[in-house]
């Protein structure tokens, strides 16, 4: 008999990206295993199980919500992913005494971490500390009620051990993964939308708006002052920003860096990101993210040479320097000569985009960590 599973998310149609990615992709392959109801924000996009959509971010709305599929759909496995719907589960199945519903919960980051590191780098950081406070609080519950965690980076059972000072019996850590229409070398369209910027090399940087973390843009102040290092230098490079519009931004901007803002067909999307050349991950130490990143993934899965600070592959300790792409430090400047480096020499790297694009391809699919995450779901409910 088929477990039925319900997946309780903060997706969210409307923005496609970020936290909508690991929800709705493994919901989609988790159909192969079990009968599978989606539970979120706006569950409009999600065609291939049947769905309920809360519209609101209130404890309150999440709980109400999850009782009543544990009513009407019984099922065997509430898998909660992120701190709000984690808690409202845990909270819901307590008032349901005799279900028989067992819970799994899904950090896709340690929030009151990114908080933390933030703390001195926003204009309101005593938002930020009450935002650390809270989760910190939120995230403890869950992991003291005894639930088996899914973790989406290695990075966080080792902060859960630091700031708890106890490390979850039950941990796992899955990441995230790329879609088949990344991976698949055939897709690529037959115009480049980049003909006008010709023949300088493109370096892009996804960086949509996301709800309460900023990480995005510290990616984008960084990525305009590499283009003013690099701005002599126009013919050879210019860069590309998708999910920001050039009205986003207060400081002046580079006439060698263009804003292309919300692509919202898919299509469009993948076009963009298979022309360009190289793809940047400019992450500061204070731009903390807890797990793998989705756009490091979708960069290595279109097989592009990707530059990364430190901080951009964190959950993806796999990737090495010179190895899978080109490390560098903090600073703007090493930034900008990599990037000069990388598009004055693409033949000469790319041994590393065939590298990473292997182990992407072998462990990093969505259908792999669905089987991946299977396995788990098995092994932990209680019959």
């Amino acid at each position: 008999m088929v477990k039925r599973l319900l997946i309780v998310s903060t997706l969210d149609s409307s923005q496609p990206f970020g936290a909508f990615t690991r929800p709705f992709y493994l919901g989609q392959y988790l159909t192969e295993y079990f009968d599978v109801f989606q539970l979120g924000l706006d569950c409009s996009s999600v065609n291939y199980a049947p769905s309920v959509s809360i519209g609101s971010r209130s404890l309150k709305s999440y709980i109400q919500a999850i009782e009543k599929c544990i009513d009407e759909f019984c099922p065997d496995i509430v898998y909660a992913q992120e701190t709000l719907p984690g808690l409202a589960a845990l909270i819901s199945l307590k008032l349901r005494k005799y279900s028989r519903s067992s819970l799994v919960l899904d950090f896709h980051t340690f929030s009151a971490y990114e908080y933390w590191m933030r703390l001195f780098s926003v204009e309101n950081p005593f938002k930020e500390l009450a935002q650390c406070i809270k989760t910190y609080i939120a995230q403890g519950i869950l992991i003291f009620s005894g639930s088996p965690i899914i973790a989406a980076g290695e990075s966080i059972p080792k902060l859960i051990s630091q700031w708890y000072g106890k490390t979850p019996q039950q941990i796992y850590c899955i990441g995230n993964g790329v879609t088949e229409d990344l991976l698949n070398t055939k897709s690529l369209p037959e115009k480049d939308p980049y003909q006008a910027f010709r023949p300088a090399k493109i370096v892009v940087l996804i960086a949509p708006k996301t709800f309460q973390f900023p990480t995005n843009d510290m990616s984008v102040s960084m990525t305009i002052e590499v283009a003013k290092y690099l701005q002599s230098h126009q013919q050879k490079v210019h860069f590309v920003v998708i999910g920001r519009d050039s009205s986003d931004i207060s400081e002046p901007i580079p006439s060698n860096i263009s804003f292309l803002g919300f692509l919202p067909k898919r299509e469009d999307f993948v076009a963009h990101l298979k022309y360009a050349d190289i793809a940047l991950l400019p992450f500061s130490k204070q731009a903390v993210a807890g797990g793998a990143r989705n756009k490091a993934l979708d960069y290595f899965a279109s097989r592009k040479l990707v530059v990364s600070t430190p901080e951009g592959l964190r959950g993806l300790e796999e990737f090495r320097h010179l190895e899978h792409l080109l490390v560098t430090g903090y600073s703007s400047k090493e930034v900008a000569d990599t990037v000069l480096d990388a598009a004055s020499n693409l033949d000469k790297y790319q041994s590393l985009v065939d590298t990473a694009y292997t182990l992407i391809t072998q462990k990093y699919s969505w259908n792999a960590r669905a089987k991946n995450i299977t396995e788990i779901l098995m092994e932990v409910s209680h019959y």
